[in-house]
């Protein structure tokens, strides 16, 4: 028994989660933007993120509430494995070291050394008429007047290519990533961190959190509400690294002392979606702020929905 035991204490100090994802097939790879060093961001397909921690030992799936050690992350990565079988699995690794390979880079090179807000800056504002406007009104179908509320607020400006740019914002109300969209096109500015993209709804301070995945769907949702004043409706941009995490958790304290203080999980009607759902409302508990679901009809996102009810 001691020798099972020690075996297993070996397993758990000297396997690092980073190192079993860099080995599976398909390959997990690091998204070095997105991580810091006590964060270390791992990306498989399209939206798979673990986040691993706690120096190699811990990890936590961002569409999930699934997390542990390296013994939960092997049965999480194949469910099938009893737990004799992750500890064969896992023997090979012991004292293996992560090589960090990159994901590729889909974000948007600019001029070099130039951070997200010095090239928000140089852009125009979104107004009538703009390459950005027409796409997100007569491709994406939303209404200008929510648009103009966005530009007052400085939230999307007219990108290049047809492109509409939406901003993430820091604590400090500094631009720190933009998220690029357009007909042909989808990617992000270079050298950015995510937070949340932010569209308040009134002037007054929100009792209403509504957080969409993308910002397109953030204002459609905005759209189809009428733009409550209670609320702000957000996009995380994805999967939820640190500091997304971070903004939500700083903008739910800010909310929890309100009367009827809520979060509005809107992410996606599919599966990927009810896991950010479930994740979303983790984070409502631990803040003590209530939590409801806002789920488009199955397989829908806000704003497909948006644009069946303006087709002419």
């Amino acid at each position: 028994m001691s020798g099972r035991d020690a075996e297993l204490d070996q397993i758990r100090d000297g396997v690092n989660c980073a190192v079993v994802l860099e080995r599976q097939a398909p390959a997990w790879q690091l998204d070095r933007r997105a991580s810091t060093r006590r964060a270390l961001k791992y990306r498989r397909g399209d939206g798979e993120v673990i986040i691993v921690n706690h120096d190699g030992r811990g990890w936590w799936d961002t569409q999930s509430s699934a997390k542990g050690d390296i013994f939960d992350l092997a049965q999480h990565l194949d469910p099938g494995l009893n737990f004799g079988q992750v500890r064969k699995a896992l023997r090979p690794f012991v004292g293996l070291s992560p090589t960090y390979p990159e994901a590729p880079d889909r974000a948007v090179r600019g001029a070099h050394g130039q951070a997200p807000a010095e090239r928000w800056a140089s852009r125009r504002r979104l107004r009538p008429g703009c390459a950005g406007w027409t796409y997100l009104t007569a491709v994406r179908r939303i209404p200008g007047w929510v648009l103009a509320a966005a530009e007052r607020q400085d939230a999307v400006r007219d990108g290049f290519h047809g492109s509409a740019w939406f901003a993430h914002r820091d604590a400090a109300g500094t631009v720190s990533h933009v998220e690029c969209r357009g007909v042909d096109f989808r990617g992000s500015l270079a050298g950015g961190s995510k937070t949340l993209f932010r569209l308040r709804g009134g002037s007054q301070p929100a009792c209403r959190l509504a957080l969409a995945e993308a910002p397109i769907d953030a204002l459609s949702l905005a759209a189809l509400e009428g733009m409550r004043a209670d609320t702000i409706y957000a996009a995380t941009g994805g999967g939820m690294g640190p500091g997304t995490i971070e903004a939500i958790e700083a903008t739910l304290c800010a909310m929890s002392a309100m009367p009827g203080a809520v979060l509005c999980s809107a992410a996606d009607a599919n599966a990927p979606g009810d896991r950010y759902a479930e994740r979303h409302a983790g984070l409502a508990a631990a803040a003590g702020v209530a939590f409801g679901r806002l789920r488009p009809t199955a397989g829908a996102d806000w704003n497909d929905i948006l644009r069946e009810e303006r087709e002419p």
